[in-house]
């Protein structure tokens, strides 16, 4: 099966990198306490976002006005989306 980057105009590396920096630059500032643990969708091309309760939440409302468009998801506290594994709390 073919990988194609997730928008013809980017590479993979590109397309993270500017989501990325939307993310940190533009709305991160902006999120609040009870944004902890929700989703970011950002369209990458505008910086337009919607914050959901998940992926499917943010990108429903988000694509409504970019219909076309991929997006970067971002989970607000997190360096990540999802999480794969178990790493032990350890104290401190």
């Amino acid at each position: 099966m073919a990988i194609t980057p997730p928008h013809p105009r980017y590479s993979k590396e590109e397309f993270a990198r500017r989501g990325e920096e939307i993310y940190e630059q533009d709305i991160l500032p902006q999120m609040r306490p009870e944004d902890d643990w929700k989703v970011v969708a950002i369209e990458i091309e505008t910086g337009d976002y919607e914050i959901g309760k998940d992926e499917i939440a943010a990108a429903h409302c988000l694509r409504a006005r970019h219909p076309e468009a991929p997006f970067w998801f971002r989970r607000v506290g997190s360096p990540y989306l999802h999480r794969f594994g178990h790493s032990p709390i350890t104290a401190a």
